[in-house]
């Protein structure tokens, strides 16, 4: 039987585990959104148990490590291995705006929900205007 050799097919099979493709993406996929007064992250990490996420934040800066483990067990004959295994993690920059010391993390059918709360300073507020024979307030 006659083999064709594609020095290429290694490169293209570690590209895609390091970089991810569109289908399997190689960081965890996160939505972002503001409900009211505070924003909500959710970040995908299917298949991953909950004793294995860790978050820290520092200086506003979040970190989010999760570890998503082998599940053929040992000894099993491993015919396809398409899911990623190993120790994802991604960091997220929040800004000065947000209580960060009062944040809500939540794990449910494979979603990381995070909830933090804005802090008071930023959120709107009305402003009295004196002067010119009257009061007036202006949203701010």
């Amino acid at each position: 039987m006659l083999m064709r050799t594609d020095p290429f097919r290694d490169l293209d099979r570690l590209t895609r585990q390091v970089f991810g493709t569109e289908a399997r993406p190689a960081a965890m996929p996160m939505d972002a959104y503001r409900v009211g007064d505070e924003f909500v992250v959710q970040f995908d990490l299917p298949g991953v148990d909950p004793e294995t996420i860790d978050l820290d934040i520092e200086r506003n800066v979040l970190s989010i490590h999760a570890e998503r483990r082998k599940t053929a067990p040992e000894g099993a004959e491993l015919i396809v291995e398409e899911r990623p295994t190993g120790t994802f993690s991604r960091q997220l920059f929040l800004g000065d705006t947000l209580e960060t010391d009062r944040i809500d993390a939540s794990y449910d059918l494979g979603v990381l929900t995070l909830r933090i709360p804005v802090a008071e300073e930023a959120k709107p507020r009305k402003i009295t205007i004196s002067g010119g024979g009257g009061r007036r307030q202006l949203a701010g």
